[in-house]
C-alpha cells in the first residue's frame, strides 16, 4: 500500500533530533523517503538541486527556527524567493523547541508556513499531519 507522504525534508542542526525524528517517521509507516539538511543553507540547496539523481521533491518540509547561520525565519525569506514550481503543493512546518510568544506570532504571519509543532515529533503528532494535509490517507496501526 503506497504511504501517504512520499518524501519527508528534516532541516535541523541537531544530529540527535534528526535521528530521534527518522526513527519516529520510520516507525509510523507514513512515509517512503526521509532527507536531512543540517543547516538552511543545505536544506534551500536542496530544494534547488531538481536535476540531482538523488533529488526526491519533498512532500513535506520540518524546519527548527533555532539554527546557527540561517535560522528558520531567514531561511523561510529566502524559501519565498524559490520559483512557484519548487513551492507549489509543499507542506512547510515548523518543529522547534522555541517557546518564545514571539516566535509563535511570527510563525503566524509567514504566508508559505502552515504552523508550529513542538519537537519532539510524535506519531500522534504525524498522524496529524498526515489527516489535515494528506488526504485519503491511513491511520498509523
Amino acid at each position: 500500500m503506497p504511504r501517504p507522504i512520499h518524501c519527508i525534508l528534516l532541516i535541523d542542526d541537531d544530529p540527535d533530533d534528526n535521528y530521534l525524528h527518522q526513527l519516529v517517521i520510520e516507525e509510523s509507516g507514513l512515509c517512503e523517503v526521509v532527507k536531512v539538511a543540517e543547516t538552511g543553507v543545505k536544506g534551500l540547496a536542496y530544494l534547488r538541486q531538481t536535476n540531482d539523481p538523488d533529488y526526491i521533491r519533498p512532500d513535506l518540509i520540518l524546519l527548527d527556527i533555532n539554527m546557527p547561520g540561517l535560522n528558520g525565519f531567514e531561511f523561510l525569506e529566502q524559501y519565498g524567493q524559490l520559483d512557484e514550481s519548487l513551492r507549489s503543493s509543499l507542506v512547510l512546518l515548523m518543529l522547534t523547541t522555541s517557546v518564545n510568544p514571539a516566535d509563535s506570532k511570527r510563525v503566524a504571519q509567514v504566508p508559505n508556513l502552515k504552523g508550529y509543532l513542538p519537537k519532539p515529533l510524535t506519531l500522534e503528532n504525524l498522524q496529524k499531519i498526515v489527516n489535515q494535509y494528506f488526504n485519503n490517507t491511513p491511520e498509523l496501526s
